[in-house]
């Protein structure tokens, strides 16, 4: 009871939106933790699934490397002959020309193209392309209710529809690294001979004076983990989209910006231990 003319006490309301403020900050920042470590998860299940029972999902895999195949070979193509020409071929070729070495080109292409350029574009381009497709789809599946209808009928979605999308993911990257490095050759091919009129012969000399197993190998395998980051990124986040079709769209967003900065991060630690553990391809010769 409240006294006569006393002045009931009322809550500090101020305290309450602090209080709920500090649990939504702490919430915003332990957040992104909390999803890298279910991405992890996913990850480590889907490698489980695939070497404890590897059976039943090799056609799966074969039609999804298929598509991602329809879907990336051109665009792969034309953005690793634009880059390679235009960055590494144009200007690298422009200084080389001032120094009276065009025909050394292709030694920078080596370094260039078949160390850096060639696996990132092939890792940007199948996460623009394949890791939207793989979002949406996912997530369209989601929000019809077919993946909660798979988990009644007792239908495992992991091994359904991620396992053979991740893999597909790994096994075309890596394939896909190898025809964009066919193409990024080619284009400082085109570079050095009709633009800095050098010969062709030295070009592809001085190509393969530096060609080497460890830039080719870790070029290939550096585009799997380009692979794998995207699908299990791209896979997570469409099982997890919510909020209709225009939470399809956020989540396909959501899943390219985190795959870009997965490819970005693989790129620089991977590069990094490849040119420790190889100290000797970083010799120019």
């Amino acid at each position: 009871m409240t006294a006569p003319g006393a002045i009931a006490q009322q809550p500090d309301r101020a305290s309450v939106p602090a209080r709920r403020r500090t649990g939504g900050g702490l919430s915003r920042i332990a957040g992104p933790f909390v999803t890298a470590g279910e991405m992890w998860q996913l990850m480590v299940k889907v490698f489980v699934m695939a070497v404890r029972h590897p059976v039943g999902y090799w056609g799966d895999v074969r039609d999804q490397c298929f598509d991602i195949l329809k879907l990336t070979w051109l665009p792969m193509s034309l953005a690793a002959f634009g880059f390679g020409f235009g960055a590494p071929g144009l200007t690298g070729g422009a200084i080389f020309y001032v120094f009276g070495i065009p025909y050394r080109l292709g030694s920078f292409f080596e370094f260039a193209s078949v160390r850096e350029f060639a696996p990132f574009i092939n890792g940007m381009v199948v996460a623009g392309v394949v890791g939207t497709a793989i979002t949406a789809d996912l997530g369209a599946r989601r929000i019809r209710d077919e993946i909660d209808a798979m988990e009644v009928l007792g239908v495992d979605p992991i091994r359904t529809l991620v396992l053979p999308r991740v893999l597909a993911c790994v096994i075309m990257t890596a394939v896909l690294d190898i025809m964009a490095l066919v193409v990024g050759l080619a284009s400082g091919w085109v570079a050095a001979g009709p633009i800095f009129d050098a010969s062709y012969a030295a070009y592809y000399g001085s190509l393969f004076d530096l060609l080497n197993t460890a830039d080719l190998w870790g070029s290939v395998v550096k585009c799997a983990l380009y692979g794998l980051i995207i699908g299990v990124v791209c896979s997570y986040v469409g099982l997890n989209a919510k909020g209709g079709p225009i939470g399809v769209g956020k989540a396909v967003n959501q899943a390219v910006v985190i795959a870009f900065a997965g490819i970005w991060v693989i790129n620089f630690v991977f590069t990094l231990t490849l040119l420790g553990l190889n100290p000797q391809i970083s010799v120019y010769k």
